[in-house]
């Protein structure tokens, strides 16, 4: 029965098949011997119980209530005098009985895919383990038991969260690869097999290690994902971390401090730096650093972490104009174009959009096509990956009409720009034109930029610099773009990248 309409029925039997229950007992457990077998009317007929319907519980589940007579009063909700009802691989399933009343529920189950893992927290995550003799034999193995929990936690898939395991001492080891294992059951093995190496903890020198090594493409890497290593430190470090923390966000590692059992003040004393934690982390605002204090009972400090990791939106050292902007471009289609250039003008924005990382939490991309109305192309979130975007600008076709850059820009910003204006993206709007505007632009490109949009403005041969001026944000020497030919478009791909990267980084200063 499992996605099929679900009858629901209430059945009466001779008190000589129920002569040791009372009546709502014999109901709850005949009602439930035909649940556990799923073939409710097979048995009915050998039985010679009356089958009265009392309602159906269609795919999307639901509850029936039923009136009981007089008998025992109160029953547990899966268990019934001994029958219990049976688990389903689709459904969940229970039943109540409270005064006169039964309420009987049937839902189909949530199952969250295993092999695509937990998709709204995509990151790649790198576990820096101790296994110096800071630590000893015994905690390390209490490490690796909530290590294990965090990564079953987190819901890796292959398209969810990657983890792998470096471990720290004397010299640092990688022990398991991003590309080794998709599955948590498969990591929760790995990491029980890890053996204890000893030695100093050299936490700096394995950080260092780590953020240079571990995340190329070729160690399973993905483009667009938050890069993240998670510093699991007994004590104090042997070591200085300063330096690893500053190569680790060079490299746009988000770096996270989980510290055990802190130096006490007697031991400060032998302490290199006492504000390691701050110099290591990411962003030295307490969001990056995470104390336990001590292995022992660690359940309940698993959720907190795992929440961390998994707001992407957090993370800063991964944040760079490839992956963290909204670019829109306002595509004239105006008959002086004709078919031929409009296609460079496609493969113009086609150059632009592949510099960016391209992805569902990375940069997003949008186009608007305008003559005197406006058609929108598609919007940030229409594709989240880099090849669809190609592919639909690719699939524009041309309009051919008048010229309304300033409706045009209105439109852009209010329907294109609205919905994303206080995501986390920086917002970026590149107004290609070839000729005057019939109305104002002056006043539109003022509102974008009031809304936090940049405006680079491209033109094209007829297209009257003022115009480009007036449109572009400031300074507007650097955000203003001019060619004679449609074939210089090309030339300016580099130029337009790299004015948004920089806007990018002033904006983070």
């Amino acid at each position: 029965f499992d996605f099929w309409p679900l009858k629901i029925t209430v059945l009466s039997a001779p008190h000589t098949d129920c002569s040791s229950l009372n009546t709502s007992s014999c109901l709850c457990r005949i009602f439930l011997r035909r649940l556990v077998t799923k073939t409710l009317t097979m048995v009915l007929p050998a039985l010679h119980f009356l089958v009265t319907k009392i309602g159906v519980i269609t795919n999307a589940g639901g509850a029936v209530r039923v009136k009981t007579l007089p008998g025992q009063e109160n029953y547990p909700a899966v268990n019934a005098n001994g029958i219990q009802s049976q688990v389903l691989s689709r459904w969940a399933s229970s039943f109540s009985v409270t005064g006169r009343w039964i309420t009987f529920t049937v839902l189909p189950k949530k199952t969250l895919d295993k092999k695509a893992g937990n998709k709204d927290c995509k990151a790649d995550i790198a576990f820096l383990i101790d296994g110096s003799y800071n630590i000893g034999q015994r905690r390390f193995n209490l490490q690796k038991n909530f290590v294990g929990k965090v990564a079953v936690m987190l819901g890796i898939g292959t398209d969810g969260p990657h983890v792998g395991v470096v471990q720290a001492s004397e010299h640092p080891k990688i022990e398991f690869y991003l590309k080794n294992f998709t599955a948590a059951k498969e990591v929760l093995f790995a990491i029980k097999e890890l053996g204890f190496r000893g030695g100093n903890s050299n936490t700096g020198k394995a950080l260092k290690y780590t953020a240079q090594k571990f995340f190329s493409l070729e160690n399973g890497a993905r483009k667009g994902i938050p890069k993240i290593i998670v510093v699991f430190l007994d004590g104090w470090p042997s070591d200085d971390l300063e330096e690893a923390g500053i190569v680790a966000r060079e490299f746009g590692v988000n770096v996270f401090i989980v510290s055990v059992a802190k130096p006490t003040t007697e031991e400060l004393g032998m302490v290199q730096d006492i504000g390691f934690v701050d110099k290591a982390v990411c962003r030295n605002n307490g969001f990056f650093s995470y104390q336990m204090p001590t292995w022992f009972g660690t359940t309940k400090y698993v959720k907190p972490l795992v929440q961390k990791l998994c707001s992407h939106e957090q993370m800063l050292c991964s944040k760079t104009c490839y992956n963290s902007v909204n670019i829109g471009f306002l595509i004239d289609g105006s008959s002086s174009i004709g078919e031929s250039n409009f296609l460079l003008v496609l493969e113009f924005v086609s150059n632009v959009a592949k510099a960016f990382e391209i992805s569902d939490i990375g940069s997003k991309v949008a186009a608007v096509q305008f003559t005197y109305d406006q058609r929108p192309e598609f919007g940030f979130t229409d594709y989240t990956s880099k090849e669809k975007v190609l592919s639909a600008i690719r699939n524009i076709s041309y309009m051919s009409g008048g010229t309304a850059t300033g409706d045009a820009i209105s439109f852009t910003t209010r329907n294109v720009f609205g919905p994303v204006k206080d995501g986390p993206n920086k917002n970026f709007l590149i107004v290609l034109t070839d000729g005057q505007s019939y109305d104002d632009v002056r006043g539109p490109a003022a509102a974008a930029q009031k809304a936090g949009i940049t405006v680079f403005s491209v033109g094209i041969a007829w297209a009257p610099l003022d115009d480009l001026k007036d449109m572009a944000s400031e300074p507007r020497e650097s955000h203003t773009f001019f060619t004679r030919e449609f074939t210089g478009l090309e030339q300016m791909v580099p130029d337009i990248i790299r004015g948004i990267c920089k806007d990018f980084l002033d904006s983070k200063q």
